[in-house]
This record gives structure tokens, sequence and C-alpha cells, in this order.
């Protein structure tokens, strides 16, 4: 019960009082007593309940990275189909509203084996692009050594790797899995939203300047029309790696289906609470510091890197990272809106924290909202025509500013995180050693 309904209980309790005789007043005063604990019962949050709404956001947010990559899909069968510039327009708009949904479910990948054990597979970066495909030599950055860097999947039917002659004839999904991390690198990334991205906009030839991939429509075209060469190989790659895609988050989307005996979710549920808030609060803390402030923005901005921009062929790193925040936050919350507008909501770890301390509630809030607004400045800072990886351009003092400060409110909120962790009893934060802080 909130303080101004209990202020509210005790002026009418005290107004009917003044009118009863002694033991009228001592009856109804425990009579008031009795219904405040009652109600204060009633309106007490339940762990269980915080912890399969947490389920329950998981498989809406995979859910929707589903439907996303299914329209994905299709407006790349179009494309393929018939390749003009509307359809390669429409084909990247796909892909970037794919994005959303996706970036707010990695707050599940932290503290979830079985997420994170299979999330390479669909959003491993930064990648040897000539592994792919052609490239402009004079522009491109390859790692050191990489027998992948120049192996050009789509213009060749054959791989040599070491001693070993690969037959990569037949472009499927299984070949392109397969493909992963070739030669023990982990730059070969042959799938995922980052290999379809490449194919859709190409390389990011502009450095720290202006300008996203200007990747030509003609590299799908037919017959003599057809540039770079290897159209048809080209939309086979294309195809061939969003179907995986789809069947990946498929693969996904049942871990955390309600119902099911034997899923990711079902052992989850079944972990004693205290392991299963230890992991949810573990992926917010590591994908909103170790992750997102450290790997993709801080490693950035201090090496000046546009190698280490996270959506670097479509400058959609702004995005990118306002999504992956916004999905700390709906655990946080409890609630998730999808790609049509409908709400998933239920109790939540924010409550949890209310109930336990009030003003450590409207703090900690204050901190997550503090973060939102820092990474909307780098969205808005986009939409003004200055993207991210402008913003960490060696001598864009503004610019890096704005990314100082995105990065310094997530190491806030991350603080906050562990204050809600304390708040409600959960002293050690690391799933596996249970003695860790980020």
């Amino acid at each position: 019960m909130g303080v101004f309904k209990k202020t509210v209980l005790a002026v009418a309790a005290a107004s009917f009082l003044a009118g009863c005789s002694q033991e009228e007043q001592t009856t109804q005063a425990a009579a008031e007593v009795q219904t405040e604990q009652t109600v204060q019962t009633e309106n007490k949050i339940k762990t269980a309940d915080v912890i399969n709404n947490y389920a329950d956001l998981a498989h809406a947010t995979f859910a929707d990275s589903l439907k996303t990559a299914k329209e994905l899909r299709t407006a790349l069968q179009t494309l393929v189909d018939n390749p003009t510039q509307e359809n390669l327009d429409k084909a990247q708009s796909a892909w970037l509203a794919a994005r959303v949904p996706y970036q707010q479910s990695e707050v599940y990948r932290f503290g979830n084996p079985v997420v994170d054990d299979w999330e390479g597979q669909l959003n491993a970066w930064p990648l040897d692009e000539g592994l792919i495909d052609y490239v402009d030599a004079g522009k491109y950055d390859s790692e050191l050594g990489n027998v992948g860097a120049t192996a050009n999947i789509i213009a060749n039917t054959s791989l040599n790797v070491g001693t070993e002659n690969l037959d990569i004839s037949s472009i499927t999904p299984e070949l392109l899995a397969s493909l992963n991390e070739l030669g023990g690198s982990e730059a070969n990334v042959a799938t995922g939203y980052h290999a379809i991205e490449f194919l859709l906009w190409g390389q990011d030839l502009n450095g720290t300047e202006a300008g996203a991939g200007q990747r030509s429509v003609s590299d799908y075209a037919k017959g003599d029309d057809c540039t770079n060469g290897n159209c048809e190989r080209r939309g086979e790659y294309l195809i061939a790696a969003a179907d995986l895609l789809v069947a990946d988050l498929e693969y996904m989307v049942g871990q955390w289906e309600a119902g099911s005996a034997d899923n990711y979710r079902q052992t989850f549920i079944a972990l004693k609470e205290e392991e299963s808030l230890r992991r949810m609060l573990f992926g917010m803390g590591s994908l909103a510091l170790g992750e997102l402030a450290g790997e993709r923005m801080k490693v950035a901005l201090e090496a000046g890197s546009t190698e280490d921009e996270h959506d670097c062929f479509s400058d959609n790193t702004h995005n990118s990272h306002f999504y992956n925040a916004k999905g700390i936050q709906n655990v946080f919350t409890g609630s998730f809106t999808t790609s049509t507008g409908d709400v998933v909501s239920g109790p939540s770890l924010q409550d949890m924290l209310g109930e336990a301390n009030t003003d450590a509630q409207n703090r900690i809030s204050g901190m997550f909202g503090d973060s939102e607004k820092a990474l909307m400045a780098l969205v808005e800072s986009a939409e003004n025509g200055q993207a991210f990886d402008q913003l960490i351009a060696a001598g864009n003092d503004q610019g890096n500013a704005l990314v100082k400060n995105a990065i310094d409110a997530l190491v806030q909120e991350t603080s906050g995180i562990e204050e809600l962790a304390r708040t409600i009893g959960i002293q050690n934060l690391n799933p596996d050693t249970a003695d860790h802080t980020f």
C-alpha cells in the first residue's frame, strides 16, 4: 500500500473513532489494522510472478524478432526476384525494422546460457566482409592473417583452408553456418544480421565522414545488367542467410514458449527464485556495462575506429545502442512493446524495489531515464546528420562528449542495478560464481 493510501486510511479512521466509545474504538482500530494488513498482503509482489513475467517478456521479444525476420525474408525474396531500387530500399527498411526487437532481446543473453551459446550465429560482429563478397581492397582493413579475409564465398565454388579444400558450390544455410569462425578466426562471420546488412548496403567507404554503404541494386540484376559478377549467387547467399536467421529465431521462441515440458523456460522457472533473479540482474548489468558501454561504445570511441561500430554498413548503430538499452529497461519495468504496438507487461523488478524501498525505486528509475535520454541524444544526432561513426572521430570533441555521456549514464545505471540487487536481497550477481560485481 502506498503512503498516500495509508494516510487517507489513517485520517478516515481517526475521524470515525472520534465519535465512538473506548471499546468501540479499540475494536474499530483492530479492524482497520487487519484491513490494512490484508490489503498489503494482496498487493505484495510475488517473486514467482516477476520471474514468470520475465519469461513472458523474453518470449514476446523473440517472437517479435521472428515476425520481423520473416518480413525481412519476404522483402529479400522480392528483391532477388525483381531487383529494383524500390525493392532494395524496402529490403533495407525491413532490415532496420528487424533490428528493433532483436536488439531488445540481447538483455536475455547474459546469464541465460541457451541464449548466449546461440547468439553468435545471429549477431556476431565485427566481420571480415571479404569472406562473403567483393570489397574495395584499398579500404578494407581485414584481420591480420585471417584465411577467410579474401575468401569471397559468392565468387568461388571451392575454398582452400590449410590442406583442406572445401566445396562451397551450393550455398545453403547449413554451409554458411559451417563457415562461421573459419580457420579459428572470430572475424569470419558468414551468417546473421550483419552478413545480411553487408549484402544490402555493401562496405561503408566513408570512414568517419558522413554516409553509409552504397551497394548498387545492379549487384542483384539479371543477365548482362549484373555488376561485380555473381549476382545469382549473391541472391542465393542473401536468401540462405535469411532462412537461417528465421530458423534460429524459431528455435529461440520455442525455448521461451509457455506450456512446454522440456525447454529453457521450464528450466529457468524451476530454479531457486534467488537464482532466477540473479540471472535477470546479471543480464541487465552485463549488457549495460561490459557489452554496450564497453565493447560497443568505449572501445570504438577510444580507438576512433569505424571497424568497431556495431551496425557499420548501414550506419544504424545509434538505433542499435538505443534498443539495447531499451531492452534492459524492459526487464526493469516488466514491459515490452511489440512492433505492432501491443504491450506485454506484468510484475517487475521495479515493483519489487518499490515495495522494499520507495526512495531507491525513485532514484534508480531516474538512472534508467537518464541513460535513455543520453542514448536518445545519439539517435537525434544521427537524425540531424551526424551518425555514430562521425561522433567517435578523433577531434570531434562535441561528438565524443555525446558518446562519453551515454557511456557514463550506463555506468551509473549499472550501479543502480547493483543497488537494486542488494535491496531485494541478491548479494552475489554472477550466476557462475555467485561472487561477482559487474
